[in-house]
């Protein structure tokens, strides 16, 4: 006996015909959903088994490969073509508190679908399919505008972590610069280097997937629909740049943390030098009166003791002073 997929990783099945919402569809009734002209469904899946997969794929007729591909996470943003449907991998990133947290999207475009599966992502799709249904003229256009719409919504949430990451090199930058180097800035350094490493392997696929997505699959994407992707990839060219200009800042904060650490440990060592010379005047003399001669005269002047005493205190003196003039001490 079949068992029934697990309904709780179902977020969202909507049939629509001319861009209006016809009502839910279960997972059963989707190959007869699809079947009626002018109509598509948009199904949102999140962290769904094989089990549940396995049953998409026979209801939408997908390829076992991106079925493969969808059950596992960490995979790389790309576009492949299997037949009359598209498979498309997008990364998400979203900023928690002080570090950004990455995620995926997998999406499955036909001519009367469209899939998303999301792995890891904290952001809700609800928006999406609410900012299309207000426009039905536009969702009339099929599933080419709804994967526009999803790729539109998660390059969007791009900004405000690039905000986020910048606002955060501002602060270190300012930490810097107040003359408090420290082992955990430069850990903080290297930390948001990272981070913007990652976002920006996330974001420069997707440059390429719109460039395909505006020149083939005209089955999936029409004509009128593929200006919209333009628009998506020049907001990635933007946030590109961004992401350049905030590592070179960082690296040139990196560099004059560096010149700062150095700047103060050569301060220290110029200090330890200037009391180790003032030092070295009293271990001398007093040296010299330890060696034990057995005929040293002065030892004998009852004015020996408070002169090479007072001697020794007006050297060091000078000697700090000449120091301290030379902001050594």
């Amino acid at each position: 006996m079949d068992l029934k997929p697990d309904t709780s990783m179902i977020m969202k099945c909507v049939a629509y015909k001319h861009g209006v919402s016809q009502g839910d569809v279960t997972i059963e009734d989707i190959s007869e959903a699809v079947k009626q002209p002018d109509t598509f469904v948009w199904l949102g899946l999140r962290e769904p088994d094989t089990e549940l997969l396995l049953k998409i794929q026979e209801e939408f007729s997908l390829h076992e490969l991106s079925i493969e591909d969808a059950c596992t996470a960490h995979q790389r943003p790309k576009i492949e073509e299997y037949g009359d449907s598209i498979f498309i991998v997008l990364h998400t990133a979203s900023l928690t508190e002080d570090s950004v947290d990455f995620g995926e999207t997998h999406i499955f475009v036909g001519t009367h679908f469209v899939v998303t599966v999301r792995h890891g992502s904290l952001l809700d799709h609800h928006k999406i399919r609410t900012k299309c249904e207000a426009i039905p003229h536009q969702l009339a256009k099929g599933p080419g505008f709804v994967l526009y719409a999803i790729m539109d919504f998660i390059v969007d949430n791009y900004v405000p972590v690039i905000d986020g990451l910048q606002a955060r090199f501002e602060l270190l930058e300012l930490a810097i610069f107040e003359n408090r180097p420290s082992r955990k800035t430069m850990e903080d350094l290297y930390e948001l280097k990272r981070e913007l490493l990652l976002l920006k392997g996330a974001i420069m696929p997707v440059i390429d997937i719109c460039n395909e997505l505006m020149r083939f699959h005209s089955g999936i994407i029409p004509k009128d629909v593929r200006v919209y992707f333009r628009d998506v990839a020049d907001h990635i060219k933007r946030i590109d740049q961004a992401i350049d200009s905030t590592r070179e800042m960082l690296i040139s904060a990196m560099h004059v943390h560096l010149t700062f650490e150095t700047v103060r440990q050569n301060e220290v060592v110029k200090r330890l030098a200037g009391w180790g010379a003032i030092l070295a005047i009293p271990t001398m003399v007093f040296s010299w009166y330890g060696m034990n001669f057995k005929h040293m005269p002065e030892l004998d002047w009852e004015y020996s003791y408070p002169l090479v005493v007072g001697g020794v205190i007006v050297g060091s003196a000078l000697l700090f002073l000449r120091l301290r003039r030379a902001r050594w001490l």
